[in-house]
């Protein structure tokens, strides 16, 4: 299978839902558990294959670069200390075959135009977009699920998942036509629709694969939905002239924007911990006994 070699991550939101947590520190720097998110991103696609990590940023996101950078001083205390553990951990973030890239987002327009940003960097190449938010737990990795169906079909893929029809307002809804599995066609794409207006309850959650023919399309886009640019009107422009394809990924996603959302995946991935689950499973059902009998 031919990787898609490049994977762009828009991080230059302010996360104004976590204040005042991320007044300072950026949204995708939250930890589940030992790992932040943006490092459960670039795993993620790193392990679809991509090579070069593109990191569309804003003010107070300095964390992100220092965080996958290296760090000489930390790794010569950890050896000194004999931490051999947690420097193989440190050293491994980035590996040596994977190149980072930082491209400052100068206004806060949208994320059609962060992905618009990253065009000098991607070329004339498909390349996956990452939404840190969307944390996706699978045995295979979501990208590289929708990596596959590229393969087959040489053509701009979306994740997406059933929502609850009342939530369409708060993602980009398609309409589809089926075509094997989990695979269907889209016929049409918007932005955040209201329940009443909404084609479906099929959301795209944070997951693309995306020909290069889409920035084009983006460059010519007017600001949408909450004034901005949106990668949902781009992508409703290119579907007149190549088919565009919806995948309904393995997996279970966690809205990690959200309070609940992170919450529910700290907890899950604290019990799947290889050194903390089973004690972290023993507080859980001591602190869920201790509340039953109150």
């Amino acid at each position: 299978m031919a990787s898609i070699r490049t994977a762009v991550f828009p991080v230059a939101g302010r996360g104004t839902r976590f204040l005042p947590a991320t007044k300072a520190s950026p949204k995708e720097m939250l930890p589940i558990v030992d790992k932040p998110l943006i490092q459960y991103a670039a795993e993620e696609a790193l392990a679809a294959g991509a090579e070069k990590l593109v990191f569309i940023t804003g003010y107070a996101k300095r964390a992100i670069e220092d965080h996958f950078d290296k760090d000489h001083e930390l790794e010569q205390e950890l050896e000194a200390q004999g931490k051999q553990e947690l420097l193989d951990a440190v050293r491994g973030i980035v590996p040596s075959y994977a190149t980072c890239i930082y491209i400052r987002q100068p206004a806060p327009l949208g994320l059609g135009h962060a992905v618009l940003c990253s065009r000098p960097v991607v070329g004339d190449e498909p390349f996956f977009v990452h939404l840190a938010d969307d944390l996706i737990d699978a045995e295979e990795p979501c990208l590289k699920q929708m990596a596959r169906v590229f393969e087959e079909r040489q053509a701009s893929v979306l994740g997406v998942e059933t929502v609850a029809p009342d939530q369409t307002d708060k993602y980009g809804i398609v309409a589809t036509r089926a075509v094997a599995g989990r695979l269907s066609q889209l016929e049409g794409i918007v932005e955040k629709p209201k329940p009443e207006d909404a084609p479906s309850n099929l959301a795209v959650v944070g997951r693309y694969l995306l020909t290069p023919a889409v920035y084009d399309k983006l460059e010519k886009t007017g600001r949408g939905a909450g004034g901005e640019i949106q990668l949902t009107d781009g992508i409703a422009a290119l579907l007149a002239d190549e088919p565009i394809y919806a995948y309904a990924f393995e997996g279970r996603r966690y809205d990690c924007g959200s309070k609940l959302g992170y919450l529910e995946a700290t907890v899950e991935f604290a019990l799947k911990h290889a050194n903390l689950g089973d004690q972290f499973a023993l507080f859980l059902a001591k602190l869920v006994a201790d509340r039953l009998r109150r």
